[in-house]
């Protein structure tokens, strides 16, 4: 009997050994994969907000489907002497370029949310440049307006890609308020989220085709300008000269000793 329990245990024992050793491997293999996303030294994060004490925020539009409620954004825009920033995908400035003349005639920042809305991290440092410059220069044709901000599609982004933008002279920038719009949960929804996380130096992500964004942007426009803030496009928001961005939190901070 105690020869068949000390075998037992023996065995026991040697489970043990292996599951602790296989969850070893796992997390050394997912370790792998995380850090192969930030491969090639330091990790590279977009700007995703703003250090600044003054109550200014940026309003961003993305547009990479439909058009039907563009029209009654600008009309909004307009009305409250606001100008914000689209950030176009080639596939929509194919299909709307009469709307993408529109926009930049209203004065509107015009940037750049690559050629055909790809997974940016699948494509190779050559693929991701081609969805860059094909989009760019298809809005330098219609508009004779270059774009210097570039929002990867999924808010998906690598080293490789972000390096890759910033040779070629763009910021890279994500949003630190989501409207949420997308899910047209309804106007109160998308006019709830925005105001309960608005901050100085936050960049709000918007929609250009989003049901609810018509009826709701009046609202928080209202809302955050009697709360004393100014919306201006992203370009505006940003700190010039010499800065740096925080890896936890992407939030872009003016170096030391830069005036």
């Amino acid at each position: 009997m105690k020869i068949i329990l000390l075998h037992h245990r023996r065995l026991l024992l040697w489970a043990a050994c292996f599951i602790f050793l296989a969850g070893v491997f796992f997390l050394s293999g997912l370790h792998n994969q995380v850090a192969g996303v930030f491969s090639g030294g330091e990790r590279e994060v977009p700007i995703y907000a703003v250090d600044t004490k003054e109550k200014k925020l940026a309003i961003s539009l993305d547009a990479a489907w439909g058009a039907d409620c563009t029209p009654s954004l600008l009309k909004i825009l307009k009305e409250n002497n606001i100008k914000t920033t689209f950030f176009l995908t080639g596939i929509w400035v194919k299909e709307y370029p009469e709307m993408v003349k529109k926009i930049a005639e209203s004065g509107h920042e015009l940037a750049n949310h690559s050629s055909t809305h790809p997974h940016c991290n699948s494509l190779s440092e050559e693929e991701f440049l081609k969805e860059l410059k094909e989009n760019e220069e298809m809005i330098y044709k219609l508009t004779k307006k270059r774009t210097r901000l570039f929002r990867p599609p999924f808010g998906e982004y690598d080293n490789t890609n972000i390096r890759a933008a910033r040779k070629n002279g763009y910021e890279v920038i994500q949003w630190s308020v989501d409207s949420l719009d997308w899910q047209e949960a309804g106007v109160e929804a998308v006019v709830d989220r925005v105001l309960k996380n608005a901050h100085p130096g936050a960049i709000i992500l918007f929609h250009n085709n989003a049901k609810y964004t018509p009826q709701a942007l009046p609202v928080i426009i209202k809302k955050l300008k009697a709360e004393g803030y100014k919306i201006v496009p992203v370009s505006e928001l940003l700190i010039k000269g010499d800065y740096y961005v925080e890896k936890h939190n992407g939030l872009q901070k003016k170096a030391a000793g830069s005036s």
